[in-house]
């Protein structure tokens, strides 16, 4: 019977050279990105990971691993002090990320072959901050606000110098508001997309919705609430023959540009287009918000009069194709006494209570 070697982790070793140093990294590199695709990451994803590693690699002249907080602290302190903050975060979350596969993996082969313990330089003190100031929350306007955007809107759809494109940039916006798509889901909608027969009120197919770092679209099914059913159905029976397309082909853009592709057939709106198509609406009809309205304050806005209107988190949730109810929180944004209005009806409810305990 034969006895298995055990080494003994005090023992002492020899480092590797920097022939078998160099090769290791690469395997490590190299198992990073397959580790990545196996996680269901787009090619574009890993390799935007790769090129911020391989910065910091270019920077730092050692492999990663031999990073401590200092360099980290001197990398993201000097070096990038004044880079543009999405690349800062990008590049932190990268060097974050391979750690996490560092230590997960290979952290005792790196000690072993090294002596360095794997981990990550960046923490809580030097981690690049993100995320808007509170100041610069994407607060909506108001439900009068928006009435008077796309009143003032509609009425100029009567004497407009092209009617097609502006009639499809206001249904866009108001898809945006009462359903809350995202404008590029909204460009990439198909006409096809619209299923009238199903639930209530009719549904609307999102076939490209925002996928979470990689893994692809997560299509839904949208209910045709808030009205927009009658938008959408105004919309597709009296404007979208206008644009000299094809409707029933396969996969006719339901929000088509004025420009055809090579086969005679109408290209879809770009997502700049609809953007500024809000933006001049909102310059001629609600100037106080010219700047700041997007279609993304939009979609803050619908969540918003959602919540207020009486429905859930987690319908608003499904309904705006958010993975976490916590950013869908993030949305909901009540006017200014509402927190007063639920203490009084609360206060009242209980009062009603007690009162059939008195004599």
């Amino acid at each position: 019977m034969t006895l298995a070697v055990v080494r003994d982790l005090r023992e002492a070793r020899s480092p590797a050279g920097p022939e078998e140093l160099a090769e290791f990294e690469t395997d490590v590199l190299a198992g990073f990105v397959l580790a990545r695709a196996a996680a269901g990451l787009s090619d574009r994803t890993i390799s935007l990971d790769v090129t911020h590693l391989e910065q910091v690699r270019a920077w730092f002249g050692r492999p990663l691993w031999e990073m401590a907080p200092a360099d980290a602290d001197e990398y993201f302190g000097r070096v990038l002090r004044g880079s543009a903050k999405g690349t800062r975060l990008s590049r932190a979350q990268s060097l974050k990320t391979y750690f996490a596969f560092l230590e997960l993996r290979h952290k005792a082969a790196v000690y072993e072959m090294t002596g360095h313990v794997a981990e990550c330089p960046v923490d809580e003190m030097n981690r690049p901050r993100g995320g808007r100031a509170q100041g610069l929350l994407r607060i909506p306007p108001s439900a009068e606000q928006v009435a008077r955007l796309f009143g003032g809107w509609r009425g100029e759809l009567a004497t407009c110098r092209k009617f097609a494109p502006a009639a499809r940039n206001y249904a866009a916006a108001r898809l945006m508001a009462d359903v809350g798509l995202r404008v590029n889901e909204a460009r990439c909608l198909d006409l096809a997309g619209i299923k009238w027969e199903l639930g209530r009120f009719g549904k609307l197919h999102v076939r490209h919705g925002k996928g979470a770092r990689g893994p692809g679209p997560r299509a839904r099914m949208v209910p045709l609430i808030n009205g927009a059913g009658r938008t959408l159905r105004w919309f597709a029976e009296d404007v979208r023959g206008l644009f000299g397309d094809d409707c029933a082909r396969h996969g006719a853009p339901l929000l088509p540009s004025e420009r055809h592709n090579a086969d005679g057939s109408a290209a879809r709106a770009g997502a700049e287009t609809l953007r500024a198509g809000l933006a001049a609406a909102a310059a001629a009809h609600l100037p106080e918000w010219e700047a700041a309205l997007t279609p993304h304050v939009l979609r803050h806005f619908c969540a918003s009069q959602l919540y207020l209107g009486g429905m859930d988190l987690l319908a608003i949730q499904q309904a705006l194709g958010h993975a976490w109810v916590a950013a869908t929180m993030a949305y909901v944004h009540v006017h200014a006494t509402h927190i007063e209005d639920a203490w009084i009806a609360g206060q009242e409810r209980a009062a009603m209570r007690l009162g059939g305990l008195t004599p």
